[in-house]
C-alpha cells in the first residue's frame, strides 16, 4: 500500500512538472509574440493614423486613387505569383498549419497604408490579423515549435496585433480562437492568446496607443418591450450585414468578369470610387471611417450613410485595395442602427452601438467575440441587450461570412453539423 502511494505521488509530481513546463513555455513564447506584435502593431496603428490625417488635411490625394491601386497590385504580383497572400491563408494556417510567408507582414502593412493614404474605403482588421498571424507563425518556426503549437502561436499573433489596432484585448483573444472554426474552440490556445493580448496592451500603451472605450452610453431598462425592440433592430441589422457581404462578393465577381487584367480592373474601380466621391460631395466614405462611427455613436448619422459605405467598400475591395472590411462593417452597422433605433423607440447612440456590434457579429460569425466587444467598448450596463442582439444577429445572418476559409461547424437553426 505504501509503495502504491509513493508511485501515485511520483506520477502526480511528474504530471505537475509537465504542466509547469508547458505553462512556462507558453508564457515565454506568448510574451515574445506580444512584444513583437505590440511593437509592429503600434507602428502600424500610428502609420495609419498619420496617413489618414494627412489625407484628410489634403483631400485632393483621393483623386489619385488609381495610382495607389496600381502600386498595390504591382507589389502583390511580385510576391504572390504562386500563393494567394490574404486573410484566408492565415485562417487556413490556424486550421491546418499552412505556411505563412514572412513577406506577408511588410506587404500587407504597406498595402493597407497605401489604401488609407489614397482614401480606399477599407478597414484595417484584415491587415492586423495577417500581420499578427505572420509574426506568430514565423516566430513559432524560429522557436522550432511543433506543428500544432505553431497553430496556437499563430492565433496568439493574431490576437496581439488586433489588440494593438483596436485596443480590445479580450475581444482580440476570443476572436482569434473563434474565427477559424465557428462552434469549436481550441481552448489550449486561450492562455497564449490572452497573454499575447495583455502584453501587447502594455506595449501599445507605452507607445501611446489608447484603448477604444466609450463609457457614456445611455442605460435602458431591461423590459419585455425593450427586448422586443432590440430583437427587431438586430434582425434588421443582420439583413443589412447580409447585404454588405453580398455587395462585396458580387462586386468582386462582376469586376473580375468584366476586367480580366488586374491593373485595368484596379484603375477602373479606383476611378469609380473617385467619381462617387465627387458626386457625393463628401470624403466621409473614403478611408476606414472611424470618425463617422464615433459620430454615429454620439447619435448623429445621415439616412443614406450606411448604403453609401456599402457601395464604396464593395468597389474598393473589388478594385484590389487592401485592409479589411470590419471597420466598414462598424460604419454600416452604427450608422444604420443610429437611424433605425429612434424609429423603434431606442436611443440613437445605443442603437448605433448595438447596430455596430450586430453587423460585426453577422459578417464574421463570432457571437462570443461580439459580446465581449460590447463589454470592452460600452461597459456592462446594457450587456443583456447586446447579448440578445448578438444571438439574434448571429442566427439571422445565415451561413455566409467575410472569410471563405472559415468553417461554420453547426447549423444556425438546428443542432446539426453542417456538411
Amino acid at each position: 500500500m505504501g509503495l502504491h502511494k509513493m508511485e501515485k505521488t511520483k506520477e502526480i509530481f511528474k504530471t505537475s512538472i509537465e504542466y509547469t513546463k508547458a505553462f512556462l513555455k507558453w508564457v515565454v513564447v506568448a510574451t515574445l509574440v506580444g512584444i513583437a506584435g505590440g511593437v509592429v502593431g503600434s507602428a502600424f496603428h500610428k502609420c495609419l493614423d498619420f496617413v489618414t490625417k494627412f489625407r484628410m488635411d489634403n483631400t485632393y490625394i483621393t483623386y489619385f486613387m488609381p495610382v495607389g491601386v496600381v502600386i498595390i497590385i504591382a507589389m502583390y504580383s511580385i510576391f504572390s505569383k504562386k500563393e494567394k497572400l490574404d486573410i484566408n491563408l492565415v485562417i487556413t494556417s490556424v486550421k491546418e498549419g499552412e505556411k505563412i510567408p514572412f513577406v506577408l507582414v511588410p506587404l500587407i502593412f504597406i498595402a493597407t497604408s497605401v489604401t488609407q493614404f489614397f482614401g480606399g474605403s477599407a478597414g484595417r482588421e484584415g491587415a492586423a490579423l495577417q500581420i499578427g498571424g505572420g509574426i506568430g507563425y514565423n516566430l513559432g518556426k524560429l522557436f522550432r515549435l511543433e506543428k500544432n503549437d505553431i497553430r496556437l502561436i499563430t492565433m496568439a499573433g493574431m490576437s496581439s496585433v488586433f489588440t494593438a489596432l483596436f485596443g480590445t484585448p479580450l475581444t482580440a483573444a476570443v476572436f482569434s480562437l473563434e474565427v477559424a472554426r465557428v462552434g469549436a474552440f481550441n481552448l489550449t490556445g486561450l492562455m497564449p492568446c490572452v497573454v499575447a493580448s495583455a502584453v501587447t496592451s502594455v506595449v501599445s500603451a507605452f507607445f501611446g496607443v489608447k484603448e477604444t472605450v466609450i463609457s457614456d452610453m445611455v442605460i435602458e431598462d431591461t423590459t419585455t418591450l425593450m427586448f422586443c425592440k432590440v430583437i427587431i433592430l438586430a434582425i434588421l441589422c443582420a439583413l443589412v450585414g447580409t447585404l454588405f457581404l453580398y455587395a462585396i462578393k458580387k462586386s468582386e465577381k462582376i469586376m473580375k468578369k468584366l476586367f480580366k487584367n488586374p491593373y485595368l480592373r484596379g484603375v477602373v474601380g479606383a476611378l469609380i470610387v473617385v467619381l462617387l466621391t465627387v458626386l457625393s460631395g463628401t470624403f466621409d466614405y473614403n478611408g476606414a471611417g472611424m470618425n463617422i462611427v464615433e459620430r454615429a455613436l454620439s447619435g448623429e448619422a445621415r439616412t443614406y450613410d450606411f448604403i453609401m459605405k456599402i457601395i464604396f467598400t464593395a468597389i474598393t475591395i473589388a478594385a484590389g485595395f487592401k485592409g479589411g472590411e470590419i471597420v466598414p462593417a462598424f460604419f454600416v452597422g452604427s450608422t444604420f442602427g443610429c437611424i433605425i433605433g429612434p424609429l423603434l423607440g431606442i436611443n440613437g447612440a445605443l442603437s448605433a452601438a448595438i447596430g455596430m456590434v450586430v453587423v460585426f457579429c453577422g459578417v464574421v460569425n463570432c457571437p462570443l467575440a461580439s459580446i465581449i466587444l460590447s463589454i470592452e467598448m460600452f461597459g456592462t450596463d446594457n450587456l443583456l441587450l447586446f447579448a440578445i442582439a448578438c444571438g439574434v444577429g448571429y442566427m439571422m445572418s445565415g451561413h455566409t461570412g467575410l472569410y471563405k476559409s472559415q468553417d461554420i461547424l453547426y447549423s444556425k437553426l438546428t443542432a446539426d453539423v453542417v456538411e
